[in-house]
């Protein structure tokens, strides 16, 4: 069944469009990368801040920002990467390190959440409180799971 559902996506104009043009599936790669390197790049600056890094400036200021650039960037990343995925479904189902990245966007995606939820978020960003543990090793770990992810993507093709 689920085959079945990845032939038809394959088979689908909007597929058979974009493996066709000899510009399109180019832009969309590109609008992909450029999506990714929004959202890490975002999420990296926001989580080294929380490691301590350019202490100079304030980890508030970049706590209400960044997250929303994040957020663009991966709704582009996702939009783009899912018009990708249709030129060859079936192929990228059965692709161990495209499955990993994907469990690698959901786990931090989830992550980010969760911080986002928390009571230290939520001081950090009210009161510009100070930068505990817990939000230094989730900036840890969310660093951790967005290059794993890159690096997955990476792998996709070998």
């Amino acid at each position: 069944m689920i085959d079945a559902a990845l032939a038809w996506l394959e088979a689908s104009p909007m597929a058979e469009a974009l493996a066709a043009s000899r510009y399109i599936y180019p832009l969309v790669n590109a609008a992909h990368i450029l999506g990714l390197a929004t959202l890490f790049g975002s999420i990296l600056s926001l989580d080294l801040r929380l490691l301590g890094a350019f202490s100079a400036i304030p980890a508030r200021p970049l706590a209400l920002v960044l997250p929303r650039i994040a957020a663009s960037g991966l709704a582009l990343a996702v939009l783009t990467g899912f018009l990708l995925f249709t030129v060859e479904p079936l192929d990228y189902a059965a692709n161990t390190a495209f499955l990993s990245k994907v469990s690698l966007v959901g786990l931090g995606t989830a992550h980010a959440v969760l911080v986002h939820r928390s009571t230290a978020w939520k001081a950090l960003v009210r009161d510009d409180a100070p930068i505990g543990r817990r939000l230094r090793s989730s900036a840890a770990l969310s660093i951790a799971l967005w290059a794993a992810a890159i690096l997955a993507g990476r792998l996709i093709a070998f």
